[in-house]
């Protein structure tokens, strides 16, 4: 290194090349260079950052996309347009599924009260893991639910499909089902005869919808008083579509091999043979307006004087002029609409008859219960009852057990060999 000063003296210093590189290093372009370093490794950091976010709303958009997918009609690419609640957001709206909170048992499992972030209160269906509805039942409950609109048919506000947990969201119906009111001796009175009638007549006009005017026709398959939902102001709601068939084009019925639904409401060919229809519902129809007229369930029933269950017993009361004796007994003294009552349970039996070719169908059921056209005359209803077939399965038992007794008894006569005179 060289210093030089005007009229100094020169001095000279030697150095290590190691020293001099020190020196340049702490200059201005060392600093540059450090930090374009330290923002470069900042830069990468956060794009391999936003890189993994972006892999991340990816995958769960396509995961939201193929759980959506996977709740669609096998072979079908309909869009539901429906919200897609997660498992978690719902366990919290129910209080974790809280005892308190449930609103009753359904076909497939629980239905619980719920209330969501932005206070609206919400039914909510949990499919147990042992209730029989598989996945298919599931998607297709989704399915029907959501091409649905009707003011009697209960509404579907979204679903959530999470590992083992299949959960359905519906409109909330504050006062339960039908069943709770007409099966209970105090609360069947607070059903008065025309909320009676505004029932059947919501149910029969719910039903012509899936059978005629929806986009679908649609076989329900399960109508019994526990799928009748009542809202605040006693209007009807049909619920629980999964056990519900789709017909297409001119379909009119069908036969399965896997008879489901609930005994006491399915029509003879469907408990039978696996036959259904539209007048399938027709038929549950008309045990459900027989239950609501008496507050006496059909399945179970057993009338004290004979083995006639509530169909036949609404029939032998019909036939012999005394169909008002049918009416439910806590509101006997309260009819005052008599001839519409008997209207009632005239239109009952028309849809409970033995033949599907003889019931009408919902359209004329309808008209039948909302003007005062002539009905025609009903014939016997198709079912007898538990006892009687019981009683019928047990005589013929008996007789092919002795028949076998007599064959094993000649058999065994003239098997034994002839002993000596």
């Amino acid at each position: 290194m060289r210093v030089s000063s005007p009229g100094g003296q020169d001095i000279y210093i030697r150095l290590a090349n190691s020293e001099l590189d020190n020196i340049g290093k702490h200059g201005p372009s060392s600093k540059i260079k450090q930090a374009g370093i330290i923002v470069g490794s900042a830069l990468l950091v956060m794009g391999i950052l936003i890189l993994g976010l972006i892999l991340y709303l990816w995958k769960k958009k396509l995961c939201f996309k193929v759980g959506k997918k996977d709740c669609n009609h096998e072979g079908g690419n309909e869009d539901m347009e429906l919200p897609v609640f997660d498992f978690m957001t719902i366990a919290n709206a129910t209080c974790n599924f809280s005892s308190k909170n449930k609103l009753g048992e359904g076909g497939f499992g629980p239905v619980y009260k719920g209330t969501l972030q932005e206070g609206q209160v919400v039914a909510v269906k949990r499919l147990s893991t042992n209730s029989g509805q598989g996945l298919n039942e599931f998607k297709n409950e989704i399915l029907l639910i959501a091409k649905l609109q009707h003011r009697n048919l209960v509404k579907l506000l979204g679903y959530c499909i999470q590992e083992n947990e299949k959960v359905l969201i519906y409109e909330y119906v504050p006062n339960k089902s039908l069943d709770s009111f007409i099966f209970d001796h105090t609360r069947s009175k607070l059903l008065d005869w025309q909320n009676r009638i505004d029932i059947i007549g919501g149910i029969a006009r719910g039903l012509l919808y899936l059978h005629q005017d929806s986009r679908l026709r649609i076989i329900h398959r399960d109508l019994k008083a526990s799928n009748i939902l009542l809202d605040d102001s006693m209007n009807a709601k049909i619920s629980d579509f999964g056990l519900a068939r789709t017909f297409g084009g001119d379909q009119t019925d069908a036969e399965t091999k896997r008879i489901v639904g609930t005994h006491g409401y399915m029509s003879p060919e469907y408990a039978g043979y696996g036959q259904f229809s539209i007048k399938s519902d027709v038929f549950s129809f008309g045990v459900l307006v027989l239950e609501i007229v008496s507050g006496k369930r059909n399945r179970g029933f057993c009338h004290l004087d004979d083995s006639l269950n509530l169909l036949g017993l609404a029939w032998r009361l019909w036939t012999e002029d005394r169909a008002m004796e049918l009416i439910d007994e806590s509101m006997s003294d309260m009819c005052t609409l008599s001839n519409q009552v008997l209207r009632c349970i005239h239109v009952g039996l028309l849809c409970v008859q033995q033949r599907p070719e003889d019931r009408p169908d919902m359209s004329f059921v309808v008209l039948m219960l909302s003007s005062e056209i002539l009905l025609p005359k009903p014939r016997q209803p198709g079912l007898r009852s538990s006892k009687k077939i019981h009683s019928a399965v047990s005589l013929a038992s008996i007789k092919r057990l002795m028949a076998l007794l007599v064959l094993d008894c000649l058999r065994l006569t003239f098997n034994q060999p002839l002993l000596d005179s």
